[in-house]
């Protein structure tokens, strides 16, 4: 045989080979994402699996604190409103949304293929929903073993925090600040629910609430709320605290005077397992407890 012809055949295998290689690794590379949710942001953040953008990162660092958004990830800006020329720029393969933001969904679809993983759509215990889209989000991004453990673990803290709450403590009423006279009141039917109830500790609100776990409230409705202790969750409004701590019907509350006001650091309410883990171990903290052992992002 020709010693050319030998030559070509070579480098045709060769190039076949390397053409083979970068489509292995192509299909293997986790695919770019583009996190319009926060929920959704975290949960990738906590597998290992960031996204290259998300939205409100400042505010991000505020409302839902962790995980810690890592250096490099592109701020989207208004989650109701992306910057479109910027995920337009940044050559995302997936756009991950809920169904709170399926408006956007025929603006970015244009940019990449959308994902929309929900939680709150009825379907299904919210725990169990959570899980689910931990697990979804895992399969999306190729870490479903990553996504894996963090079930585990997470289930594993709090079994951890739950060991450590008082006997007999009191129902709880978990609270968000809207302004001095009104607060969201975490239901049953919320993140913050479920992990009361994976705790062993009852809920004292038990008049049910919107699709998305929460009734928002003016304070007199609480005050028919005896048998309970308060729990506030940051962040507070500007000028609440000073407003509250010379209210009179603040004060006047059951659950205010039963006893001692527990102030936990800013959980978001509407986030998956991180959000989770972190309550339970923020509320315990604040019942002057500990539950450090574990792993769940914090």
């Amino acid at each position: 045989m020709p010693r050319h012809t030998i030559c070509i055949g070579w480098l045709l295998g060769l190039a076949l080979f390397f053409c083979a290689v970068r489509g292995f690794a192509q299909a293997n590379d986790a695919p770019r994402v583009a996190a319009i949710d926060w929920g959704q942001a975290q949960t990738l953040i906590a597998i290992g699996a960031p996204p290259v953008a998300m939205s409100q990162i400042p505010a991000y660092n505020e409302w839902v604190a962790a995980p810690e958004v890592p250096d490099g990830v592109r701020d989207l800006g208004l989650r109701v409103q992306p910057n479109m020329e910027l995920l337009s720029q940044l050559d995302i393969d997936v756009i991950t949304i809920t169904s709170m933001y399926a408006g956007l969904r025929e603006r970015v679809a244009p940019i990449a293929p959308v994902e929309t993983i929900d939680i709150y759509d009825g379907n299904g215990a919210v725990w169990d929903r959570t899980v689910e889209s931990t697990r979804r989000l895992g399969a999306l991004v190729g870490r479903e073993a990553a996504a894996e453990a963090l079930v585990n673990d997470t289930q594993a803290r709090i079994e951890a925090c739950t060991a450590q709450v008082p006997e007999h403590a009191k129902p709880l009423l978990v609270v968000q600040f809207i302004d001095a006279r009104h607060v969201r009141v975490y239901t049953e039917d919320s993140l913050i629910g479920s992990v009361l109830e994976r705790m062993g500790i009852a809920n004292a609100w038990q008049a049910g609430g919107t699709y998305w776990g929460f009734a928002t409230v003016p304070l007199e409705r609480l005050a028919s709320i005896d048998n309970a202790r308060m729990v506030v969750v940051k962040p507070l409004p500007v000028g609440v605290a000073e407003e509250i701590d010379t209210s009179v019907l603040w004060h006047h509350l059951p659950a205010v005077n039963n006893a001692p006001v527990l102030y936990v650091r800013p959980v978001w309410g509407f986030g998956g397992l991180p959000s989770a883990s972190r309550f339970a171990r923020l509320l315990v903290d604040a019942l002057g407890q500990d539950c450090s052992a574990g792993g769940a992002a914090s």
